[in-house]
């Protein structure tokens, strides 16, 4: 199979194929949910990735003027999805919603462009063909990539897949356009996807390294090292800022390119260049500090900031944490026997083709995922789909009939797309909001202005933006010491401490210029006394300057334990203030008034006993709320010992039970969500519905 035996043509049919294939493999998710209409809104599906929203914000931003004041939305020369999303939203007929529903399967199937080229540069088309219908499809990437999960993902592998091309391919043909293709792919890089930027740097000192071992006294080695390390030192250490930095960054390696290409330097000249660039890069860049802090900052838990404690988000996203070997295996190959196959062929490519250890860095952060957990994953996805195949035609080259060779291959490909597509059929992740929930964003949107702030947990920050076009405190992006602070809001027993802070909060971001303001509000007084203060009606404010409003939506219930943790925290000592109970639960049997719950735990409703296995605890009160469809609660209640430490809610309208001490049962989130009971000096219910309720800050 020499690359003589595919035409041009026929290597672009072959992508064509691969490229249509990815794409349809991407539909089934369509398919599965196009007539579930709670997933639609404006006429489409919607996104299934929280994540999205703030750079459909951005979009919206550019194309409609929305979010003038929320410091956090950026625009469409800040990031490429953002560009691209601008871009074909005014060129094409679809709405912005049919865009970013899309968008992630049209760009993201483009990785088998890079896969079936790097395949052809050792004159082997058709393995590059079949490693690109796994790779494109392999469970991690998928995953990241698929229709709905609009995200900067969609690059994550794709683009490096790019950039290792040309840089492989300079090591072939020895054309310095093919680093001059690299080198700008580099420069770009960013743009599409900058949380990989430590891998593209250790792509290119790898590189560095490759060129100078084995074509030292090549002329050509030190001209394409002057374009790649030229393209790797950052131009914002030198004050530009986007887009003129791409642009300066762009025009600086193509003079580079057309002054090297004349051959007016000496070797000599050129060594000593190359070598005064790769050290210019390694003090501007502060490479290694950046990949020691990518390290650190998923394997090392917790954060203290000053002489305060507060909760780290990390060390509560799964994405962060140590995965088993089987789950790696999976994300990365489909199946353990898949990822082991893939290891022994990319030892067997770096054996037979040297310049396969450019891709060490993807291979490395994939396998760095075990420690550092799910998200690296994708990187090694590409290479590790290219390495098994190669591995199948390695085994096909020891059988002489052609067509059972090839009936090998087909066959051992197919048995690694089985697990990925079955997964894919699996893998039905709901959109981020249903209908019902975007309804009472928009409620929102029609009451507020754009300069009100709304009260939500991070996880809500993004969808907030876009559909009530309002601002936030926390976010996916801002999830620091003021976690502590809406997390205190939502589980505090004192409607006067939530309203204050609320306001003292909001206030305090916007004087200060959009600042921590955990950091800044402790550093003047301790949080105890602080606390303590905002509990005073008379506690001075700052004047207002915008409504606030608070968001609590019912998807929040599940996570509610976790909210609490980041406000339940003595700051000084970063130890816990109390024991939070609230467990969420369901009942599966009820004989003789005994319920048995579904984590385990039994409740006798006539003794008023909770069991804890064999410990009985006493229950103080039993609940039962009842929401209507105008989402006014109906509330009866059975009060049992009065010294009990315990209370349950049953939520008859969604038929949950929730466990929970005392404490927590006077909770905001609890008081005014779950009992729709609330302070109206303070607080006004302005959206009511069984999927949330939004109050408006009276102070």
């Amino acid at each position: 199979m020499k690359t003589n035996q595919v035409t041009t043509k026929q290597m672009l049919g072959l992508m064509l194929i691969a490229y249509l294939f990815s794409f349809a493999i991407r539909l089934i998710w369509v398919y599965q949910f196009q007539n579930e209409p709670m997933f639609h809104w404006n006429g489409q599906l919607m996104i299934n990735t929280n994540d999205g929203y703030f750079f459909a914000s951005g979009a919206q931003k550019e194309l409609f003027g929305l979010h003038a004041d929320n410091p956090r939305v950026f625009g469409m020369w800040d990031y490429g999805v953002i560009f691209f999303t601008t871009l074909f939203a005014k060129i094409t007929p679809f709405s912005l919603e049919t865009i970013i529903l899309y968008m992630p399967s049209v760009i993201s199937s483009l990785v088998v462009v890079p896969i079936i080229l790097i395949s052809r540069l050792y004159g082997k088309t058709w393995w590059g063909f079949f490693a690109a219908l796994l790779g494109s499809i392999a469970w991690s990437y998928y995953n990241r990539t698929m229709t709905g999960y609009y995200d900067t993902d969609m690059f994550s592998a794709m683009a490096p897949m790019f950039i290792l091309y040309f840089l492989m391919k300079s090591t072939i043909d020895f054309n310095l356009k093919s680093a001059l293709y690299a080198a700008l792919a580099i420069v770009w890089y960013p743009f599409l996807y900058d949380q990989g930027l430590a891998i593209v740097y250790a792509m290119g000192l790898i590189y560095g390294a490759y060129m100078v071992w084995y074509h030292r006294e090549e002329k050509t080695t030190y001209a394409s090292l002057i374009l790649v390390f030229l393209a790797l030192i950052p131009m914002t250490k030198f004050g530009i800022v986007a887009p003129y930095t791409y642009v300066v960054h762009t025009l600086l390696v193509v003079g580079a390119y057309i002054f090297v290409a004349k051959g007016k330097l000496s070797l000599k000249q050129e060594m000593i260049a190359a070598g005064g660039l790769v050290v210019l890069f390694l003090l501007l860049g502060n490479v290694f500090g950046l990949i020691l802090s990518k390290i650190l900052s998923y394997t090392i838990e917790g954060t203290k900031e000053g002489t305060l404690h507060f909760y780290a988000v990390n060390q509560t996203v799964r994405e962060a944490g140590h995965i088993p070997f089987s789950t790696f295996a999976n994300r990365i190959s489909g199946s353990q026997v898949g990822v082991i196959l893939s290891l022994i062929g990319y030892l067997i490519l770096v054996i037979r083709h040297r310049a396969f250890v450019l891709a060490l860095p993807l291979v490395g952060i994939g396998i760095f995922a075990l420690w550092g957990g799910l998200r690296f994953t994708v990187y090694a996805v590409p290479v590790a789909a290219m390495s098994a195949v190669y591995l199948f035609f390695v085994v096909g080259d020891y059988i002489k009939d052609i067509r059972l060779r090839y009936g090998f291959i087909v066959l051992a490909t197919v048995a690694m797309l089985y697990p990925n597509i079955t997964h894919v059929i699996g893998y039905k992740v709901p959109t981020v909001l249903n209908k019902a929930e975007v309804e009472d964003l928009v409620k929102l949107d029609k009451i507020a202005s754009t300069k009100d702030y709304t009260l939500a947990w991070w996880d809500y920050g993004y969808p907030v933006w876009y559909y009530s076009d309002t601002n936030t405190l926390i976010d996916g992006g801002k999830h620091d010491n003021d976690n502590f602070i809406i997390s205190k809001i939502m589980q505090t027993t004192s409607p006067v401490l939530a309203a204050n802070l609320s306001r003292l909060a909001v206030e305090t971001y916007v004087d200060s210029n959009y600042s921590i303001i955990a950091d800044r509000l402790f550093a003047k007084e301790e949080p105890d006394i602080l606390l303590s203060q905002l509990e005073s009606a008379t506690y001075p404010l700052p004047a207002k300057t915008r409504d606030i409003y608070l968001y609590l939506p019912y998807r929040m219930l599940n996570i509610f334990p976790t909210v609490a943790l980041f406000g339940n925290l003595d700051l000084q000592s970063g130890k816990e203030e109390r024991k939070f109970i609230f467990y969420p639960t369901h009942a599966t049997s009820n004989k003789d008034g005994v319920l048995r719950f579904s984590n385990g735990l039994v409740f006798d409703a006539k003794k008023g006993k909770l069991f804890f296995g064999k410990n009985a605890q006493s229950i103080r009160q039993f609940i039962v709320a009842k929401t209507k469809k105008n989402g006014e609660i109906e509330l009866r209640a059975q009060n049992y010992d009065p010294r009990g430490g315990y209370s349950i809610i049953y939520m008859q309208s969604y038929g949950q039970f929730i466990v929970m001490d005392n404490q927590t049962l006077h909770s905001m989130y609890v008081q005014m969500f779950i009992l729709g009971k609330y302070d109206k000096d303070l607080f006004e219910l302005v959206v009511s519905s069984p999927y949330g309720r939004i109050y408006k800050l009276k102070r």
